[in-house]
């Protein structure tokens, strides 16, 4: 078999750190605090949020969710966010999504304060990108995949990267962070005709699309070299699986993340991280602001 990249090892390794910040922040005068806008009880948002929630007791963070009913109208939809928005003990938050059709008119991303955007969908955010500054909050899965990589020593600069998917949320932020990782990257999507004609020449393949294990194996190249990044979470015969065929193809390639257990892991845990940037910058405003007054 190829080797697993398993988000556990890292995290363990890293997870002491991040909360030696939490608590530094906390002495410091401000404690880290995610807070959740939930719209109606979708099962697969309230796991996801349950992992969050899980993740922020480990880095001793405060944690709130707000779930509203499925009907709510935009106004107090809005009111809601406003009101997070405002809480200054709330240091990072977003909106669970899906949100139901109704409410899928609202641009949901820009009503996030850019200064709580854990979840780095910001304009703002996504403008540092382009400008290849990697120092502040950056998406969660792009920032965990390229953490996933460098952890396990796996070279980006001067690499041909494939990414399937050009979602807002995983394929396009992370063509961006990875050409300023001076990768070469390719871009695919559902209309890319001939798509085994690029991926076969990948140095690693990062597969965001959606569909269960789409990724077969007349996709990949027959030397066995390449890497394989699975995005994917679906459900398929009552089993979670990727976006990668994983049984057909773990054997016929260098490395592959596993569906649980990779991306998704990472995913969380750079949310974190990005709590905890949003945490700083608050408290280095708010000291400013009392310095400032003080003068």
């Amino acid at each position: 078999m190829s080797n697993l990249l398993k988000a556990k090892p890292i995290i363990d390794a890293k997870l002491p750190k991040l909360l030696d910040k939490s608590r530094s922040l906390a002495q410091r005068g401000l404690k880290p605090k995610l807070c959740v806008i939930l719209v109606g009880d979708n099962p697969a948002s309230m796991l996801y949020i349950n992992n969050k929630r899980k993740k922020c007791e480990q880095i001793e963070a405060g944690f709130e969710l707000i779930q509203l009913a499925e009907s709510v109208n935009d106004k107090d939809f809005l009111e809601t966010v406003k009101r997070v928005n405002n809480d200054p003990e709330v240091t990072g938050c977003f909106v669970q999504l899906p949100v139901p059709k109704h409410l899928q008119h609202i641009d949901i991303t820009q009503l996030i304060n850019p200064k709580k955007d854990v979840d780095g969908f910001h304009l703002n955010t996504i403008n540092q990108l382009y400008l290849n500054d990697l120092t502040g909050l950056v998406p969660c899965t792009p920032r965990g995949i390229v953490t996933l990589l460098a952890e396990n020593k796996i070279t980006i600069q001067g690499k041909h990267v494939v990414i399937i998917g050009r979602s807002l949320i995983v394929g396009k932020p992370l063509s961006l962070i990875l050409n300023g990782l001076n990768a070469t990257v390719t871009l695919c999507h559902s209309h890319t005709e001939h798509l085994e004609s690029h991926t076969k020449r990948a140095d690693i393949i990062v597969c965001a699309i959606g569909i269960p294990e789409f990724l077969k194996e007349e996709h990949i190249s027959p030397e066995g070299k390449q890497i394989i990044i699975d995005v994917g979470i679906n459900k398929k015969d009552n089993k979670t699986v990727g976006d990668a065929d994983f049984e057909h193809i773990k054997d016929k390639v260098a490395a592959i993340t596993p569906v649980p257990g990779g991306v998704g892991p990472m995913t969380v845990f750079s949310l974190m991280e990005n709590l905890l940037k949003t945490t700083e910058t608050i408290l280095k405003d708010k000291t400013d602001e009392q310095s400032d007054s003080a003068i």
